[in-house]
């Protein structure tokens, strides 16, 4: 596996994101198979593992330190605080955003006991809540790494001028945004500040939540709890217009000699150096089609063709819904 630098740490150039097998994307898959996808990805060299303490609720980061504790030295360790689940007064656990810092060291607590392990490699704020100083957030993760908790401190779904606050306070290894060929906010200003403060770039849903597979053609079927159905891009106004895309984008790919994914991951993969692109799975068949895409070496106009394709100028609807998007802190380009 070709490696790259995500902060202190040389990691696997593609890793894992391990949300889905315990979240998001309707009824998770057995934790006997999300076992078999974790093992696999370790077996095929991925070394970058991330993971976070919503998804489900704590059950993502109890699978991965059941299963990956035994081989804590072989690979970087990423996890998140700053947004879990919080059990209401009714007894129902919901999604809570809370950047104090008494709350990020409770979070980090946690996380280390569910992980089985003394410290995470890379521990991201998950959102930065806006009712507190970015400031007060990261002091309070930098004294996590004071305390040997933490070695390294990133930063989620944040803007240009929220992280040059959050890096002058503690240095920021990396930062965390949905980047792919369908979302290029990054690309606004964000990247940019990353490359002028040494930061890595790590790109979650690479492959925009199975559109870039070619395999999600029909959103109708999508679990009743899916976090897809109410993202605008799915909907019945916009997915038939996104869907028009990938005729073309197939045949791309068919010429390069590869699948959609592999032709969506190896684009992002010629956007820099400093890019690690975490798709997740729950397949093993599918973990190493992605995989496969680092060792792609497709022609630069295959690229440049790939990206005039499928573009913030292409693609149809805003990547969240209003309420959601009031919660993150990122540039975005206008809807199309």
């Amino acid at each position: 596996m070709h490696t790259r630098r995500l902060g202190p740490f040389e990691v696997s150039a593609i890793g894992l994101g391990c949300m889905n097998l315990s979240h998001a994307y309707g009824t998770p898959p057995s934790p006997e198979q999300g076992e078999r996808v974790l093992l696999a990805a370790l077996d095929a060299g991925v070394t970058l593992f991330d993971t976070a303490a919503l998804y489900g609720f704590g059950a993502n980061e109890e699978l991965v330190g059941r299963v990956l504790a035994p081989h804590r030295q072989k690979f970087t360790l990423c996890s998140k605080g700053g947004m879990a689940g919080v059990k209401g007064e009714d007894g129902v656990t919901r999604r809570v955003i809370d950047g104090r810092p008494a709350t990020l060291r409770s979070n980090c607590e946690d996380s280390l006991r569910r992980l089985r392990t003394d410290v995470i490699d890379l521990y991201y704020l998950h959102r930065w809540d806006k009712q507190v100083p970015i400031e007060d957030s990261v002091g309070e993760l930098s004294r996590l790494v004071e305390a040997g908790k933490v070695r390294a401190i990133g930063l989620s779904e944040v803007s240009a001028a929220t992280l040059r606050k959050a890096h002058a306070v503690h240095p920021i290894a990396a930062v965390q945004t949905e980047y792919s060929l369908w979302t290029r906010n990054p690309e606004i200003a964000v990247l940019a500040a990353c490359r002028e403060l040494g930061a890595a770039f790590v790109a979650f849903s690479p492959l925009a939540r199975a559109f870039l597979t070619g395999r999600l053609t029909d959103v109708g079927g999508l679990d009743a709890k899916d976090i897809r159905r109410p993202m605008p891009r799915f909907s019945a106004e916009h997915y038939p217009r996104n869907l028009a895309l990938l005729p073309a984008f197939e045949a791309l790919a068919r010429e390069a000699g590869c699948t959609p994914a592999q032709l969506a991951l190896a684009w992002l993969l010629a956007q820099g150096k400093d890019i690690v692109p975490i798709p997740g799975t729950t397949s093993v068949d599918h973990l190493h089609e992605d995989l496969a895409a680092a060792d792609l070496q497709l022609p630069a106009d295959v690229i440049d063709r790939a990206g005039a394709l499928i573009n913030q100028r292409t693609v149809s609807g805003p990547r969240y819904p209003a309420q959601a998007s009031q919660e993150v802190d990122t540039e975005e380009f206008a809807a199309g």
